[in-house]
C-alpha cells in the first residue's frame, strides 16, 4: 500500500445529526465540512465551533486529510490509513470527496492515531 501524506487540519470537529430531510447551512468557506442527506437522518460534519443548534452533536473529533490525488482505479489509498488505525483499536469516520479522502478520529486517540499512521509509513503535516 503507498506511503501518503496526511495534514493534521486544525480545528476540532463535529458530526453532527438532524433529522431527515433538515436543511443544514454549510458551514463557512476554508475549511472541510461533509453534508449527507440520507433517507434516515441529516448528517453534517464542520468545525465544532460551526455545528448547528439543536443537532445531536458528537464533538471531539481531529480530522485527516490525504494531500495526494489518485485516480478512481487506484485501489487500496483509504484501507493503506484505516488499516493500521484498527489494529490500533481506534475508531474512524471517514469520507470522500471527488479528490481525496478525509479521516477523523477522537481527539483522545490522536497521539495513538499518529503513531499508528508514522509507523505505517506514512508522513503527518500540519
Amino acid at each position: 500500500m503507498p506511503a501518503l501524506t496526511l495534514q493534521l487540519l486544525e480545528s476540532p470537529y463535529a458530526v453532527c445529526r438532524l433529522p431527515a430531510g433538515a436543511t443544514a447551512h454549510s458551514p463557512l468557506p476554508g475549511a472541510f465540512s461533509l453534508l449527507i442527506q440520507a433517507i434516515e437522518e441529516t448528517t453534517l460534519v464542520c468545525p465544532l465551533e460551526q455545528a448547528p443548534p439543536g443537532a445531536e452533536i458528537d464533538a471531539g473529533w481531529r480530522c485527516f486529510r490525504i494531500l495526494q490525488i489518485f485516480d478512481f482505479s487506484v485501489a487500496g489509498i483509504l484501507a493503506s490509513v484505516l488499516s493500521p488505525l484498527a489494529q490500533a483499536g481506534i475508531g474512524i469516520f471517514a469520507s470522500s470527496t471527488f479528490s481525496t479522502d478525509y479521516v477523523l478520529v477522537k481527539a483522545n486517540d490522536l497521539e495513538r492515531a499518529m503513531k499508528a499512521l508514522t509507523t505505517a509509513g506514512h508522513t503527518i503535516t500540519a
